[in-house]
């Protein structure tokens, strides 16, 4: 036979061994469909979990989708739902004292309730002068006080800051602007005692997408903008790209036939969803006007696509961006205070903050 023969099969070989889904060597197995439009249509297989992630976090993850799989449907009664995610995050919180210690009590700032998180060992000195607004996750129908707490007591307690935590309005019962309203009431009024370059606003989940929404808002009023926004686990655009299908099918969930995005929420009920108040990446005179951005989300996150092209969107904008994306991670991993990641999470925010407030 002749030597470039036995070279190429001598190579296949090898391939064949290092690649078992090759399909020079696997033509018995089911392979990928490729449609004209893009679209793969993958026969089913199983994902171990990332071997990048910490053990503890791969000792978490089943746990995690268990509880996850007890949550009602989105279309359950609000009740039912607010009750459930209170329960957890309630559990979460109080982990959460117990590793970083804190003192907290309620305040109505401009008729709004919140929660006011101050560290047990007391402000750092340098952050006399600053506070973080903090915009709780819950697709804008739960989430009120206990989700705010789970947001606020480590980044109180990693940075030695005053961080509020806004109880905004939620669907089903309010529909947009009405958070925005709130948050920018409360704005407005920690304005009379900071100075708007030494307040930060954060947000994980809905809260992520309300900061960007409220922070639009601000711009468009003509306030002076914040000196640092967070958007965590959220967007400035609807909830798109490849993280919608991906996230679900590495979360057990399967693949969606139709991803959730804003539309599908009840507290964007009639909301043009073309209004740069609504979705500010719509809007680059907007975007070029943010101030610097901390955007954070986790490899299983269904809103990391959106995350990642709101970040491309604000650097195409001409604003200063910084972007954390944990291995293995899922949607709000960080409440979870025992894991590794979340624990680097707390670092990375309570830095950024510390960084860009007051300059």
């Amino acid at each position: 036979m002749h030597a470039s023969r036995l070279s190429l099969i001598a190579s296949v070989t090898l391939l064949c061994a290092t690649l078992a889904s090759n399909t020079l060597c696997a033509q018995d197995k089911p392979q990928p469909l490729f449609h004209p439009d893009g679209s793969v249509t993958s026969p089913a297989g199983t994902i171990p979990y990332s071997s990048l992630a910490s053990p503890q976090a791969r000792a978490f993850f089943p746990k995690m989708l268990a509880e996850g799989a007890k949550a009602p449907p989105i279309t359950a009664p609000i009740e039912q739902s607010r009750a459930f995610y209170d329960r957890l995050n309630s559990d979460r919180a109080a982990r959460m004292q117990k590793l970083y210690p804190v003192k907290i009590h309620r305040e109505t700032i401009a008729g709004v309730g919140t929660d006011v998180v101050l560290p047990a060992q007391g402000v750092a000195p340098d952050n006399r002068d600053r506070v973080l607004i903090n915009l709780h996750g819950g697709a804008f129908l739960w989430g009120a006080h206990s989700g705010g707490l789970v947001e606020s007591i480590p980044i109180a307690s990693v940075g030695r800051i005053k961080v509020i935590s806004v109880d905004y309005r939620q669907g089903p019962e309010y529909t947009f602007p009405a958070a925005s309203d709130d948050v920018e009431a409360v704005y407005r009024a920690l304005l009379k005692q900071y100075k708007p370059g030494n307040i930060g606003i954060y947000g994980c989940s809905a809260g992520g997408i309300l900061t960007g929404e409220a922070t639009a808002r601000i711009i468009s009023d003509k306030l002076p903008v914040p000196g640092a926004i967070g958007i965590f686990c959220g967007s400035l655009v609807d909830v798109l790209g490849d993280a919608t299908y991906v996230a679900p099918m590495l979360n057990g969930q399967g693949i969606p036939t139709h991803p959730m995005g804003l539309a599908s929420l009840p507290y964007f009920r009639g909301a043009n969803p073309n209004d740069p108040l609504v979705q500010p990446g719509l809007s680059p005179a907007l975007l070029a006007k943010f101030p610097p951005t901390l955007l954070i989300s986790g490899t299983r996150d269904m809103t990391l696509s959106s995350l990642i092209y709101s970040q491309q969107l604000l650097d195409q904008a001409g604003a200063q961006t910084e972007l954390h994306i944990w291995e293995g991670m899922w949607h709000s991993f960080f409440s979870d205070p025992e894991l590794p990641e979340s624990k680097d999470a707390y670092r990375v925010i309570a830095r950024f903050f510390l960084q860009h407030l007051g300059h």
